[in-house]
């Protein structure tokens, strides 16, 4: 693992461990013949679960909040090539997913026998497969952190961690207090127990989910770092270095979410502050709009 290096940290020792979390939360929800599950337009849990399905053989769809844009843009492209059939929910529609009613609907439309799989990929499953990072750290540490999108990673880290350890969670979101009692929530429909050896940060989200700040566009710009998770987890590890939150000493493994190539071209992506900030994970009725299939050109429709 490479080392975070900045005046900032004082006595304070940053490692950065590259992992790409998407394989870790769809591990245990394969071996099923058809996965649902939902996503925003560049979702990179809908781009996951298609490459999952193309190389298990296993029928994919994925559900995207809002209207169609074409042409196509680079990950849902990227999903129908890899088979995943594609759907659209206006927005109030995808409010309503995470209703038993909808969870009906949306079986009768795509079979009875198609797993539904949250957004973001973030359920018991997911949790298990998360908690099997701690044991591949190869160095001597005290904290792991992670960036919280809908919390999976964090509560898995946290269950994996060996006696002594603490898992630190910088969430992405605004207003995302939400977010404590689902880690709790999935690590009981895990394990049949909460953990106490996490916590939650909700300092550090710059406006929002994908906003922004002119302060974290130069963090992002000097450290080259994807914007819309780590960026926001690293200035928060620094910052907490700066007022002396950790202990001097301290060695914090910080966890540098998605794939290489994501990293490199996510740092110009995140919005600015000042628009409007989306609330929870939106949720859906199973009333789709317009669909892609597989191998269909971009302007076909079923």
């Amino acid at each position: 693992m490479e080392e975070l290096l900045d005046p900032a940290l004082g006595q304070v020792r940053v490692f950065l461990m590259h992992d790409d979390n998407k394989p870790r939360k769809l591990k245990y929800n394969l071996g099923h013949a058809r996965l649902l599950t939902f996503g925003g337009a560049y979702s990179n849990h809908i781009r996951a679960v298609a490459e999952a399905g193309q190389r298990h053989g296993i029928d994919t769809i994925g559900v995207i909040r809002g209207e169609e844009h074409l042409p196509l843009n680079p990950t849902i492209a990227h999903a129908v090539a890899c088979g995943m059939t594609i759907t659209y929910l206006d927005r109030a529609s995808y409010r309503l997913k995470h209703t038993e009613e909808v969870r009906a609907r949306l079986r009768e439309r795509w079979g009875q026998d198609v797993v539904i799989l949250p957004e973001g990929g973030s359920n018991a499953e997911a949790v298990r497969g998360c908690a099997e990072l701690p044991a591949e750290i190869t160095a001597d540490y005290d904290v792991v952190a992670c960036p919280v999108g809908t919390g999976g990673t964090l509560a898995g880290i946290s269950a994996g961690l060996p006696e002594g350890k603490r898992a630190l969670g910088f969430a992405v979101l605004k207003g995302a207090g939400f977010l404590a009692g689902e880690v709790e929530r999935l690590q009981r429909e895990a394990y049949g127990r909460v953990w106490s050896n996490w916590e939650l940060n909700l300092d550090y989200h710059f406006g929002g989910y994908a906003r922004s700040t002119p302060a974290l566009e130069r963090f992002i710009a000097k450290f080259r770092v994807e914007g819309i998770y780590v960026a926001k987890m690293l200035y928060g590890l620094l910052d907490l270095a700066r007022q002396g939150a950790f202990a001097p000493g301290t060695r914090i493994v910080a966890v540098i979410t998605g794939r290489p190539a994501e990293r490199a071209t996510s740092a110009s992506q995140p919005r600015p502050a000042h628009r409007e900030e989306p609330r929870q994970p939106d949720h859906d009725d199973g009333q789709g709009q317009r669909e892609h299939h597989p191998h269909q050109s971009s302007t076909s429709h079923s």
